[in-house]
């Protein structure tokens, strides 16, 4: 099974839909699960789903923090 590709089309959702994304925060494994129902998992697999899930998640949500700051850094020196 590639948990990978799995990762991917959770995310896709997960971008593609606020109350999804909302539900995952609160109850990550729950919703993975309901995401994937037609797909068997053994636990191992969703929780490593759902690690995977939330790191790039963290990341995407670092890099945005990053583009912001970095975005008022150069209106704060006169850029545009």
């Amino acid at each position: 099974m590639d948990l990978q590709k799995l990762i991917a089309e959770v995310l896709e959702k997960l971008n593609g839909d606020n109350s999804i994304l909302a539900q995952f925060r609160k109850d990550p494994m729950a919703t993975v699960k309901n995401l994937l129902a037609s797909v068997n998992l053994d636990a191992e697999q969703l929780k490593a789903i759902v690690e995977g899930v939330t790191a790039k998640l963290n990341l995407e949500d670092t890099a945005k923090q990053a583009q912001g700051l970095f975005a008022r850094i150069k209106r704060f020196f006169g850029g545009k």
